[in-house]
């Protein structure tokens, strides 16, 4: 995959800046087709057309390091610095659908990283809390957001695994970090018939994407298991495994 980003990076050299634009839409719309909407290696495509427009939209290549930028629309992982990646699209579109968003939604992210699942979700929903636990990525991911126009996202600097009880309840939580165990503050912050997406694990390559339904309390949950995942650790005092 890193060889096709390295080809669509190519096939950018020596284009003025408004055809330059144009290949960035036409590079979304190219990865959404052929690695989302219809992916070709037996993966579950993503469906829901709101999804699959939020992901044409929003300009990858911006939150990605500029070295990275010819690599953005290739389905991959790439590095943001401080032991942290921006997931491959594939994943963040299938999170997102297995959140089911809705317009009036309010919705809680972990792992801010550098803005994107957010920018993805802030297309989607009426509000987004996102929480990143490394200061500098935070900082930067709030300045790239604000810059790009996402004025109905909130970046908070702090651990994850605590949520933001002040911001909640929330219709759905994703959480872009691979977790041991099912964070408790978490689902309390769930709203009643509300979901979280996450890893669960051993992190980072041990890992299950889960759907976790909440009802009428914390405890009261139902495990929807996806598929095998890789992400980077839930990090923090409170994110170790339980004794």
């Amino acid at each position: 995959m890193l060889a096709a980003g390295v080809a669509l990076g190519l096939c950018l050299t020596g284009l003025g800046s408004a055809s330059y634009v144009q290949d960035w839409a036409r590079l979304r719309a190219q990865m959404v087709e052929r690695t989302i909407a219809h992916p070709r290696d037996g993966r579950d495509p993503v469906r829901n057309p709101r999804v699959l427009e939020a992901m044409r939209k929003v300009p990858r290549h911006l939150f990605v390091p500029e070295e990275a930028a010819s690599y953005a629309y290739a389905d991959t992982a790439l590095p943001l610095g401080h032991k942290q990646t921006i997931s491959q699209p594939y994943m963040v579109a299938k999170m997102t659908e297995l959140a089911a968003p809705q317009p009036g939604h309010r919705v809680l992210e972990v792992g801010t990283g550098s803005g994107y699942q957010a920018a993805v979700l802030a297309e989607l929903v009426r509000q987004v809390h996102t929480i990143e636990i490394i200061p500098a990525l935070a900082a930067e991911a709030r300045q790239r957001l604000e810059r790009l126009g996402y004025k109905n996202v909130t970046v908070y600097t702090g651990d994850g695994y605590l949520g933001r009880p002040e911001a909640g309840p929330f219709d759905s939580i994703i959480v872009t970090a691979g977790a041991t165990h099912l964070p408790r503050p978490l689902l309390e912050q769930l709203k009643p018939g509300g979901r979280m997406v996450i890893p669960v694990g051993k992190p980072p390559y041990n890992l299950e994407l889960q759907v976790v339904h909440r009802g009428t309390t914390a405890d009261d949950i139902r495990i929807e298991r996806v598929m095998p995942v890789a992400f980077v650790p839930l990090t923090g005092d409170h994110a170790r495994p339980k004794q």
